[in-house]
């Protein structure tokens, strides 16, 4: 049985062209990517040792081990990060079992002030699980009328990967999707992590579990939005700030990248579909 950790290393070994590393790309390679060997030789780890990682047989790895791997595989900082989290989560899935069940939806006081404070800016407070849990008003002008916010308990996660809608949204729906699904594994709990993704892997499909499977931190960039009153796509930088609660709730705030966005997003406001801060 595979581990996340085991999961993570061969996908990123199968991601890389040999040519990639100086390595000579031959016809007689019968898989994408780099072969154990090619790692081992750039690494100083054995082929058996490995295998045994990538195959979920050796759930520790020492620090000296994962540095070894960042440097062979050519890992940047976001991939070594998860590198190193993946290896924790994996040595302590051995520790007993965890009860799944949802994170807490409610935020700290201070930092439902922070949030007014944006007002009528376009922010949101989430958490890694994609839950929705307050807004402003100029969140609800530019997203009231995608069906996210629709539901009792709004989850960015869910509404991406199971309402049709979501694709007419986000304009680069695929980057989106990786953003949300890579996530999942920074859960602030392994149960929390598995709770959603059980509740989202038949309903879902392959889009949801094989983007799970790529363990790939996905690249920044802008976001790109549609709305129906808005005939061209919004353009959003987004600035996200870690909070000290215990949940690894988020503050994200969205800003206008373009003239045109910032224009659209008065538009918005004014068509009156703003309502006051809500928290949910």
């Amino acid at each position: 049985m595979g581990t996340p950790l085991g999961d993570f290393v061969r996908a990123k070994r199968d991601s890389i062209q040999p040519e990639e590393v100086g390595l000579p790309s031959t016809a007689r390679r019968r898989a994408p990517g780099l072969r154990r060997t090619d790692v081992a030789e750039r690494t100083g780890i054995s082929v058996e040792y490995l295998t045994r990682i990538e195959q979920g047989r050796d759930r520790n790895p020492s620090q000296a081990v994962l540095n070894a791997l960042g440097q062979g595989l050519g890992l940047d900082p976001a991939e070594r990060r998860h590198l190193s989290y993946l290896a924790k989560i994996t040595g302590g899935a051995c520790a007993g079992p965890h009860e799944a069940a949802p994170p807490r939806r409610d935020i700290r006081p201070t930092l439902q002030a922070t949030l007014t404070l944006l007002e009528p800016g376009v922010a949101m407070v989430t958490n890694r699980l994609g839950d929705v849990l307050a807004h402003t008003s100029g969140f609800v002008a530019v997203m009231g009328r995608s069906g996210l916010l629709d539901v009792e308990h709004p989850n960015l996660t869910r509404y991406v990967f199971t309402d049709p809608r979501a694709r007419t949204t986000f304009t680069d729906w695929d980057r989106v999707a990786d953003e949300q699904a890579f996530g999942l594994w920074l859960a602030p709990t392994v149960a929390q992590s598995e709770w959603l993704r059980a509740e989202l892997a038949p309903i879902a499909g392959p889009e949801f579990t094989r983007r799970l499977d790529q363990h790939l931190p996905p690249s920044t960039a802008q976001l790109r939005t549609r709305h129906p009153a808005v005939d061209a796509d919004l353009r959003w930088d987004r600035e996200v700030f870690e909070t000290t609660d215990p949940e690894t709730q988020q503050l994200v705030v969205h800003h206008p990248a373009d003239d045109a966005t910032a224009q659209a997003l008065i538009r918005l406001r004014s068509l009156g579909q703003a309502s006051t801060l809500r928290a949910i």
